[in-house]
């Protein structure tokens, strides 16, 4: 469930209608929903009920310091995956202790930065930065906590892009090397072994790799546990999908995810970690835009919108489907037709649908793109010398600009020409 619906024939952000921020901020933009945003994190909550655990935002999903800060605010810690995120997450107020340091390629630099800061543990993905840690740790005179990341060689089922668990993908350490690599953890100055770490891809619709994974788990904490370790804390990372489509079968509910975890690794007495991020945020936010133009071509009709493949990359980069629709609602049963749904950048490329059945549209109609809270934004470029769009928060009937336009200004004036041109 979102909160963007039709009201007197207008698609509305909670209280506010679509067409009012248009107005104010002009097209394209990103609009977020306050009251989604809660209500998705409140899901997961319910789901680890009775459980000690901590739910930590995958702020690669969607960095902007207000969304953090609405979810911050709510108990939420935050997963980070470079220094950037890391202060992002203290610019919104989380404390350090909150914190989940992942990735596979931290810096010395970054890790420095974490364990001045504060930090929950650093996810480590390599015995060369497990080394790293110790090395750092123990010149500053601090201890760095850290769960090591298995990686559990299990088939996420998901694009190739996205899925993080498999043998050849570059994340984590083999599981069947783990013994070894914790009993050098162990041993080095500076660490302390709290957890163990694993996840396996993302836009998941099938809970069984999860079980699959966090049965690995489970069987690895006991022998660890054996092994002498005090595994206290369970990373489960995160991947939970999300509809794309609203004719489509949805994806596993956060209470049978739940259920998973406590079938799998619930009798360990661990406090669990999950790393949930589209599933909060993918279906809380919008991508609104401008039709330019509507172009007939041979066998086929553009339109042609004012967003572009820098705005949303999504579609081009995955071939990822998001359902678009017209901001003024359509009349049921009105007339149709097949559009390739583009936008102005110099490539192929920029295409978001093909021969997508929409509502006739003109000029200056709007149209929103669904489930665009995730991997929207954050992967923004400016591209052409497109300024990157901005993102608005809604709560109730008010909303606010929390990232603006840059202006064409601002961005020639982070080039310099040398003196000697």
């Amino acid at each position: 469930m979102d909160h963007f619906l039709y009201r007197n024939g207008v698609l509305h952000a909670e209280d506010v209608a679509i067409p009012a921020i248009a107005a104010a901020v002009g097209t394209p933009f990103y609009v977020y929903s306050t009251a989604t945003l809660a209500r998705h994190y409140r899901l997961f909550q319910e789901a680890l009920a009775g459980m000690d655990h901590l739910i930590c935002f995958a702020v690669k999903s969607n960095g902007n310091l207000a969304v953090l800060k609405v979810l911050g605010d709510l108990g939420a810690g935050m997963d980070v995956v470079s220094g950037g995120e890391y202060r992002r997450a203290q610019a919104a107020g989380v404390p350090g202790n909150r914190i989940v340091f992942s990735g596979v390629g931290k810096t010395r630099e970054e890790i420095r930065l974490a364990l001045e800061g504060g930090i929950r543990q650093f996810n480590v993905e390599s015995e060369p930065e497990l080394r790293a840690i110790s090395e750092i740790a123990t010149a500053l005179g601090v201890t760095a906590p850290i769960a090591l990341r298995v990686n559990p060689d299990v088939d996420a089922k998901t694009h190739e892009k996205i899925a993080t668990g498999k043998s050849e993908n570059k994340f984590g350490i083999p599981i069947a090397k783990a013994r070894s690599v914790y009993a050098e953890a162990a041993a080095l100055p500076g660490i302390d072994v709290v957890g163990i770490d694993v996840h396996i891809g993302s836009q998941l619709t099938d809970l069984e790799p999860f079980r699959a994974a966090f049965s690995k788990v489970a069987d690895l904490t006991r022998t660890l546990r054996a092994d002498g370790h005090n595994i206290r804390r369970l990373d489960l990372g995160g991947g939970l999908g999300i509809p794309y489509t609203r004719s489509n079968e949805a994806p596993p509910l956060p209470l049978d995810y739940g259920q998973v975890i406590r079938e799998t690794v619930g009798d360990l007495g661990c406090e669990i970690e999950i790393e949930p991020g589209r599933l909060i945020s993918g279906n809380a936010g919008l991508l609104v835009a401008s039709v330019i133009w509507v172009k007939e071509g041979e066998g086929r009709d553009f339109l042609i919108l004012d967003a572009a493949m820098n705005d949303l990359a999504r579609p081009s980069m995955y071939g990822a489907h998001h359902d678009i629709i017209a901001v003024a609602e359509p009349v049921p049963g009105g007339p149709t037709q097949p559009f390739d749904v583009v936008g102005p950048v110099c490539e192929t490329g920029d295409t978001f649908a093909r021969a997508r059945e929409l509502s006739l549209l003109a000029p200056g109609d709007l149209v929103a793109f669904r489930s665009a809270g995730a991997y929207g934004a954050v992967m923004a470029s400016e591209y052409n010398t497109r300024p990157l769009v901005p993102e608005v928060l809604v709560a109730g009937d008010h909303f606010a600009v929390i990232r603006a336009r840059p202006s064409f200004d601002e961005i020639l004036a982070r080039d310099t020409i040398p003196v000697w041109l």
